[in-house]
Formats: C-alpha cells, sequence, structure tokens
C-alpha cells in the first residue's frame, strides 16, 4: 500500500515533463536586436575606407588626438590635434578650442588656437579663427573672420642625401724603366 503511492509521486524517467501550456497574447513583445558588421576586419583600414575619419556633431572630446589619416571634425574638440602628414577639416558645425598640427587644415567651423600647417591653410567664408597661423601657403575666403598673426614660412626643400663622391684617381706614373749608364767616351 505505501509503495504504490511512492511509485505515483515519481517522475518518470523516459518521458520529460512538459511545459504548462501558454495562451497566445495579442501583443507579442518585439526582440531587440543587435546588428553585427558582415565586413570583414580586414576592410576596416584607413585606404580601404575611402574617406576621412569623422568625429560627428554629437560628439565632444577633451584631450589629445595623433591622427595618422585625415580627419574630419564636425563635433567639439577641446585639447590639441595632430595630423603631422594628412589633412585637418573642421565642418561647419565643429568647432576646436585646441593648438592644432597638420599637413592641411580646412576651417568651415570655429577653431579657438593656434594653427600650424606645413603645406596649406585654408579658412572659408563661414569660419572663424581666433589664433595665430604658422604655414607656407593660406587662403582666407570674404566673409570669413579671423584674429592673430600669420607667419608664412618657406617649406624646407628636402635635401637629398650626400652621393658619396667617386675617388679620383692620381694619374698613374709610368713604370720604372732600368737605364742602364752611358757608355764613357773620353
Amino acid at each position: 500500500m505505501w509503495n504504490k503511492r511512492r511509485e505515483e509521486e515519481l517522475p518518470r524517467p523516459s518521458a520529460p515533463p512538459s511545459p504548462p501550456p501558454v495562451a497566445p497574447s495579442p501583443i507579442e513583445p518585439k526582440k531587440e536586436t543587435t546588428q553585427v558588421s558582415s565586413m570583414p576586419v580586414g576592410r576596416l583600414d584607413p585606404e580601404s575606407r575611402g574617406g576621412p575619419a569623422t568625429i560627428g556633431k554629437a560628439v565632444k572630446i577633451v584631450g589629445q588626438i595623433f591622427s595618422r589619416e585625415d580627419l574630419y571634425v564636425d563635433g567639439d574638440l577641446e585639447g590639441t590635434v595632430e595630423a603631422l602628414e594628412h589633412k585637418l577639416t573642421i565642418g561647419p558645425h565643429g568647432t576646436a578650442k585646441a593648438a592644432i598640427k597638420a599637413r592641411e587644415v580646412v576651417v568651415l567651423g570655429t577653431i579657438q588656437g593656434n594653427v600650424e600647417a606645413t603645406d596649406k591653410m585654408e579658412i572659408k567664408k563661414d569660419a572663424k579663427l581666433v589664433g595665430d597661423i604658422r604655414t607656407a601657403r593660406i587662403i582666407i575666403e570674404d566673409g570669413a573672420y579671423f584674429k592673430g598673426s600669420i607667419d608664412i614660412v618657406k617649406p624646407e626643400p628636402v635635401k637629398a642625401p650626400p652621393r658619396p663622391q667617386p675617388a679620383v684617381a692620381a694619374p698613374a706614373a709610368p713604370p720604372a724603366v732600368p737605364v742602364a749608364p752611358a757608355p764613357d767616351r773620353r
């Protein structure tokens, strides 16, 4: 008698318990999915991207930026920016309170700080720049606001390494030929 109840209470291992039935709800919740890029990792190189790195309108950066590719800034910067061999563009919504060093600088927005452009500097018609400029070439469009000084520097010519001069050999002396003394004619 007691044994029968025990057998009824124990679940049978051969059949898994079935979940209770769920009533269908009239509103199904949306599942959030995260999109994963299908772009291969190797294609993320700056050369394959085809354009400059971009800092958007909603981004604010405080600190130092060192860029090894062209850079387009339409957000806010505070600090220093170095893109020594590349172009830096401050977009129409961009503001920079920074010391800037780049090969080429194009300003469409606002810069407050000193700018050093080794090749060329452009300040477009609606741009504002307050600070000193050091560059080889400059373009300031009509309507741009600029307050500061400009130092035009000649780009240093690239010096070729000195070529080794071929050693010039001294003219060779003819080989010495022994000369017999002349006979005595006395």
